[in-house]
């Protein structure tokens, strides 16, 4: 967020999902309150404002309620069915010197070396999770894929973090891969794979016909 922005609040009386959609429909977003050990306080945030808000990055917000301003880490952001418009907020409360642990997107920097071999780089997640500073949250982290080449693969553990930052995620935990992109079959290579249908067994000779109708005493 920028620096100095304050988003200002209503506390809510009413809680569920009825209370929820009437709130959405006056143009603001339900949220809720929690953290260090004190009881949950349900509130609503100006839409326009929060979404203006979380394009300027940043998960460390200030909110003014009545007379009381709190700093508060977004922790989750529910979206509608569509993924387009948020629908409701986590906010946790939090100190400036203490260190929580929260997921960071991951931002891919660079052309892969790979993709001039043929290959296509995928990535396998969209963020990583991590534990630092509340003020030390990073919008992105990013990962530089120019030196992979196809069948490469990058691991959460292979990721250098900031300063400062510990790495929570398995670091097992599979990123980004380069592969070759599967060609397309021609039409005669199609045909090829094609099973050979089963020989056909020709017809009797009409000689042998005649004689598996005789009767025995007919061969004699």
């Amino acid at each position: 967020m920028e620096k100095g922005l304050v988003l200002k609040a209503q506390k809510r009386e009413q809680t569920g999902s009825k209370s929820a959609a009437k709130v959405r429909k006056e143009g603001r977003i339900p949220a809720i309150v929690y953290g260090h050990k004190k009881e949950p306080v349900a509130i609503s945030l100006d839409a326009h404002n929060l979404v203006e808000g979380l394009h300027h990055g940043g998960r460390l917000v200030d909110v003014q309620l009545g007379r009381k301003r709190e700093k508060l880490l977004i922790k989750d952001l529910q979206y509608d069915y569509l993924g387009k418009d948020i629908i409701h907020v986590d906010l946790m409360r939090v100190d400036v010197s203490e260190t929580v642990k929260v997921t960071v997107p991951i931002e891919l920097k660079g052309t892969a070396r790979g993709t001039h071999e043929g290959g296509i780089v995928e990535a396998h997640t969209d963020g990583l999770e991590v534990e630092c500073r509340v003020t030390d949250i990073p919008e992105t982290i990013v990962v530089s894929v120019k030196e992979i080449g196809v069948g490469d693969t990058i691991h959460a553990g292979d990721i250098e973090l900031p300063e400062g930052m510990q790495l929570v995620s398995d670091p097992s935990t599979l990123l980004i891969t380069c592969g070759l992109v599967a060609a397309a079959k021609s039409t005669e290579e199609l045909e090829e794979e094609v099973p050979a249908a089963p020989e056909v067994i020709g017809e009797a000779k009409e000689g042998e016909e005649e004689q598996e109708k005789k009767s025995p005493e007919e061969t004699k």
